[in-house]
């Protein structure tokens, strides 16, 4: 997979060869409030393949450690910067700092079915049942 980086940008990695996940370094510095969210730059740009996405998942050390939490979507086709919204579950700020690993990118394949509209969907033994619909 290609990659770029902007000035200040650190090149994603795996901290073990076997990771599912690139850890995404923050390229400045930011505050995520208690309570709150920010929006942090990694300077890092990527070509994911076709038939594939890229998911931005949560450090587990920010998660479990800082209640610091992230998620989100990077389209194949997509080569701008990828910016991360980190949200911030705790009672206390938590101050991000450039190099920080901030995310990991997970790379996984995707269906990519045509749409058809219908008139109604085949029955199923679930049906339209939803939360709770199974028990508690």
């Amino acid at each position: 997979m290609k990659v770029t980086l902007d000035p200040g940008a650190i090149m994603p990695t795996r901290a073990h060869a076997l990771d599912a996940g690139l850890d995404l370094y923050a390229r400045e510095a930011g505050v995520i409030p208690a309570g709150g969210s920010a929006v942090i730059d990694t300077g890092v740009h990527v070509s994911i393949p076709a038939g594939a996405v890229g998911m931005l998942k949560s450090k587990s050390g920010l998660n479990v450690k800082r209640n610091v939490l992230s998620e989100g979507v990077i389209d194949a086709g997509y080569t701008g910067p990828i910016v991360v919204k980190l949200y911030n579950h705790g009672f206390e700020d938590v101050a991000v700092t450039p190099g920080m690993k901030i995310t990991q990118l997970v790379i996984l394949p995707i269906l990519t079915p045509e749409l058809e509209l219908t008139d109604a969907l085949e029955e199923t033994e679930r049906g339209d049942g939803g939360f709770g619909s199974t028990g508690a």
